[in-house]
């Protein structure tokens, strides 16, 4: 008989991704999904519904039982949010949550869905790996620093725990069923759409959210305890995704760069407007930040451990705008 893994998150981009992976790989999955949380991306999927939330400590106790692995995936992804402790109470204490569950249902290992977004950065763009410096000063914006401590708390209980615990950090995921969609997602969306003539000096490692699934798959078989793994696929400047988007979609590429500075007043009025009328912003002041930054990574580490073997960042801009196209966003 196969083992159950439970999966967090399970409906959404990245999770939902992985529930697929695991279903070929032939394990049992039970998803872990909220009461509202849409679920199209778990429609006609052989797979067992735990109704329950990572802030709830019974629902997830309830769940691991009779699992021999947790993939956790559940996350706040935003940019921006009207009540930032939202972010911080999933990212951080729902960690803690799974973590604890995990450990008083004894299961055998546990892979956690951190993110680039925690690891360093080299000045000059050349890719940060899983052993660049960085420190809670250099986090920006709520997500980031959110992930951060999450990250830390994650490791430290684990190993208070004994729970065997495998770290894999996403970057920048790109491809089908991203329903919200994530920033990354909006990025291409709005460039596939025409909406984005200018662009800024900055740059992303994008990768096929189902070569991210494969990869927490791999951390579950050869992952070494207490380990991280950068799962990334191609870095790319930002002019470079923006120009192969518009080129898949039948558009015409940015012709404008722009500096941030001339930005980051516009993103502080969206913010502005979005607390008066709870819709979210355009731009953020995080993103606006960010996008100083040429967020390169090295997933060699991932490769040589792992056997993780990601393709070409062109196929997953592809795949995306495809499934945007087939599903009405465009």
């Amino acid at each position: 008989m196969s083992e159950t893994m439970l999966v967090t998150g399970a409906s959404g981009f990245i999770g939902s991704a992985i529930v697929r992976c695991l279903l070929d790989a032939g394990f049992r999955v039970r998803t872990l999904v909220r009461p509202h949380s849409r679920r199209e991306n778990l429609a006609g999927l052989d797979v067992e519904l735990a109704t329950g939330d990572i802030r709830d400590r019974a629902s997830l106790d309830e769940a691991m039982q009779g699992c021999a692995g947790v993939f956790h995936a559940a996350a706040d992804y935003r940019m921006w949010a009207p009540h930032p402790s939202e972010i911080y109470v999933a990212n951080v204490r729902g960690s803690r949550n799974v973590v604890l569950a995990a450990a008083r249902a004894g299961v055998r290992r546990m892979v956690y869905t951190s993110s680039v977004a925690t690891l360093g950065l080299h000045e000059d763009g050349t890719p940060a790996d899983e052993e660049t410096p960085a420190s809670y000063r250099d986090m920006i914006g709520h997500y980031k620093r959110s992930k951060f401590l999450a990250e830390r708390r994650v490791r430290e209980l684990a190993k208070a725990r004994n729970l065997d615990l495998v770290i894999v950090n996403p970057a920048a995921p790109v491809g089908p069923r991203d329903i919200k969609p994530t920033p990354t997602g909006r990025m291409v969306l709005d460039a596939a759409r025409g909406r984005m003539p200018a662009y800024v000096d900055s740059g992303l490692d994008i990768v096929h959210v189902d070569d991210v699934a494969t990869g927490h798959l791999l951390a579950w078989q050869r992952g070494a305890n207490g380990r991280r793994y950068i799962l990334g696929g191609e870095n790319l400047s930002l002019r470079e995704i923006l120009t192969r988007v518009v080129r898949i979609a039948g558009g015409k590429p940015p012709r404008f760069r722009v500096s941030p500075n001339l930005v980051l007043p516009l993103a502080h009025v969206a913010e502005g407007w979005a607390r008066i009328s709870r819709r979210e912003p355009l731009l953020t002041v995080a993103g606006v930040e960010l996008s100083r930054k040429h967020m390169y990574f090295s997933h060699a580490r991932a490769t040589r451990e792992l056997g993780y073997s990601p393709r070409p960042a062109q196929a997953a801009l592809e795949d995306a705008v495809k499934w945007f196209d087939e599903h009405g966003y465009l």
